[in-house]
């Protein structure tokens, strides 16, 4: 573990995958916060001490927390597989240059997706960083494949 440790390539995937787990993470009091700003909740037990025309109102989903939780349900599609891939790749060896651009780019693009998908900006800007995302993940998965399977 201590030769793991000091394997640079392994050291930079656990800090781009720190990274993106703190920005998974966060998604959830930006959920709460639209939840709360907006008066937007799921479960009756959150507006039991409100009347029954109060709790109709706030037991109503609302555009912006259902975008919050489409970006965090995103994550968890994308940053998973992100792990495992990485890992492995990591674990394979690979040059620290080219591994530092696939984590990079993949952190990145998942940054800006969540800035894209909570603000709304226009498209193509959101469709382009999950493209972007899912070609750092792939193009780790074919370097680790292709160095298994002599591609």
């Amino acid at each position: 573990m201590a030769a793991l440790m000091e394997n640079e390539v392994f050291k930079a995937f656990s800090t781009y995958a720190a990274i993106v787990t703190l920005k998974m993470i966060l998604m959830g009091p930006v959920t709460s916060y639209f939840r709360f700003t907006r008066g937007s909740f799921c479960n009756e037990e959150d507006v039991a001490r409100k009347s029954d025309e109060e709790k109709k109102k706030l037991l109503m989903s609302h555009p912006d927390v259902e975008r919050a939780q489409r970006c965090h349900r995103n994550d968890l599609e994308n940053i998973i597989p992100f792990f495992f891939i990485g890992l492995l790749y990591a674990l394979s060896g690979p040059n620290l240059s080219s591994a530092l651009i696939h984590f990079r780019v993949f952190t990145a693009s998942r940054i800006f997706h969540s800035f894209a998908y909570i603000l709304a900006f226009p498209q193509p800007s959101r469709g382009l960083s999950y493209a972007l995302g899912m070609f750092a993940t792939f193009s780790m998965a074919y370097n680790l494949l292709s160095k298994v399977f002599l591609l």
